[in-house]
């Protein structure tokens, strides 16, 4: 019995070792296979994990964005107000001076220019902190969840603090430039209109279009023709300003704020920032639509577009109107206006974009 079982064996020997390398193999290659799909499934669990962490990050940077907007419009209206002080003129017409028609004619170019200055200026802080937050955001996501090895942080708080008060040039110089553009605009497109001239709606929008295009193509005897100019200086100007013993985190911040000048200086942040201005000083139209009203006994509603478009209001009821505009523009308080402008798709989508640029490990590697 037993040698002819043996004998079986003999005979059958390769099929034997061939059946059992097989099967081994294949118990090998299932546990190398379960392996496989179990570290695939752990890389795709982490990947999860850290996309969601990073999704967290950016929504909780967006909140952010909104809430700084809002702190800083008080500090935007207060140095509007400050430059373009139409409080004091409207006290002397209430002393009934001689040069009263005077008084009125600077009053009607203040009331203008600082209304449009706060559109103009209001739509530029929302889309530089924007980009500003989220550049910063990016690197403090790397400092957060990848560089976690004992090296230098990438943004330190330093840093973070001197990259961020490069907005003072938008309530500072770029601020006052920005007054000076739109003031000379204002004087060209205002300035011949007499006080008892009916405006409607529709010429009012006219003559801003014309204004807009002063101010935006530079045609206003400004050395500057790009708006991103009032936002940030001059390459040159922070540079020479921090040319002698400069720290590493010197060094950091340039790099910063060079990165964002590119960003502010190519197309799709132009393309942005337009948008903006057009919805803002479409919102700006919406507001003082509100007070051009309809005759007694006139049953047409005031809603209608065709109705308020013939509606025409003397020069001189105009300029109180928009003289108050300020208020709502930068107020700190949500409005219409500035709700607007944090929801526009183009500004989250763009937002989007800088801070996936900056969270990207290779990007900074560059």
């Amino acid at each position: 019995m037993l040698s002819s079982t043996w004998n079986f064996i003999k005979r059958h020997k390769r099929k034997f070792i061939f059946t059992g390398v097989f099967v081994g193999g294949v118990y090998l290659l299932g546990k190398y296979a379960q392996r496989k799909i179990q570290e695939l499934q752990e890389r795709q669990a982490a990947e999860y994990i850290a996309q969601a962490r990073r999704q967290f990050h950016f929504e909780s940077n967006q909140r952010t964005c909104n809430m700084t907007v809002l702190s800083m419009l008080p500090t935007l209206r207060e140095a509007i107000l400050y430059h373009l002080n139409s409080e004091s003129l409207t006290s002397l017409l209430k002393t009934k001076p001689a040069n009263k028609l005077e008084i009125w004619e600077d009053l009607k170019i203040i009331s203008f220019t600082r209304s449009i200055v706060a559109v103009y200026s209001t739509c530029m802080l929302v889309v530089l902190l924007r980009v500003q937050l989220n550049v910063i955001g990016g690197y403090l996501y790397l400092d957060n969840s990848v560089t976690k090895n004992g090296t230098n942080p990438l943004a330190p708080p330093d840093v973070q603090q001197q990259y961020l008060s490069s907005i003072q040039h938008l309530l500072g110089e770029g601020l006052i430039e920005l007054i000076t553009v739109v003031k000379k605009a204002v004087q060209e497109v205002f300035g011949p209109v007499s006080l008892k001239q009916g405006l409607s709606l529709q010429e009012l929008e006219q003559q801003l279009a014309q204004l807009r295009e002063l101010v935006e193509e530079g045609c206003a005897s400004s050395k500057h023709k790009t708006l991103s100019w009032y936002m940030m200086p001059d390459e040159e100007n922070t540079l020479a300003s921090q040319a002698c013993g400069l720290t590493e985190n010197d060094v950091t911040t340039i790099k910063l704020l060079n990165e964002t000048r590119d960003l502010l200086e190519s197309p799709d942040f132009n393309t942005v920032l337009c948008t903006c201005l057009n919805r803002g000083f479409i919102r700006f139209l919406d507001n003082i639509a509100e007070f051009f009203r309809h005759p007694k006994g006139d049953s047409t509603p005031c809603t209608s577009p065709d109705r308020l478009s013939h509606i025409s209001l003397p020069l001189a009821k105009i300029i109180p109107i928009i003289n108050g505009q300020i208020h709502s523009i930068c107020s700190e308080i949500p409005s219409h206006f500035v709700q607007d402008l944090l929801m526009i798709d183009q500004v989250k989508e763009f937002a989007a974009n800088v801070y996936e640029t900056f969270s990207t490990p290779q990007e900074l590697q560059k």
